[in-house]
């Protein structure tokens, strides 16, 4: 039985971390460490819990200097740039499971959007 759970968060993917990073406090990792803590708490709310085989659609927000015809075409086309499919997959994995192991099966895909969210079925 499949259950969806629509997370209201722009999509933000695991950044490269080092060992500084437990005291350097970069932007960019905080930014990953508030990210992660929103996904939890809806998650946890709604009593979502991620199954072993997953489908998640990253909706990337598009950039507001571009035209509002331009931005009207790209909406729902396929994103193909930067960041990369993977790291928002780790990261939003990261967030819901202590360990990803169990996961057998994901299907991903990140399209444009004027509306950025991200999707999550458990098929």
């Amino acid at each position: 039985m499949a259950n969806t759970i629509v997370l209201p968060v722009p999509p933000s993917a695991k950044p490269r971390m080092t060992q500084a990073d437990k005291w350097k406090g970069r932007q960019i990792v905080k930014k990953y460490y508030v990210f992660k803590d929103a996904v939890k708490l809806i998650c946890a709310s709604s009593k979502f819990v991620l199954g072993d085989n997953i489908e998640v659609i990253f909706y990337m927000q598009i950039p507001e200097s571009m035209s509002k015809k331009k931005r009207l075409e790209l909406d729902g086309t396929p994103h193909q740039k930067k960041p990369d499919i993977d790291n928002l997959l780790k990261a939003v994995m990261d967030s819901l499971l202590e360990s990803d192991s169990n996961v057998h099966t994901v299907t991903a895909k990140k399209v444009w959007s004027l509306d950025p969210r991200i999707e999550i079925t458990n098929r």
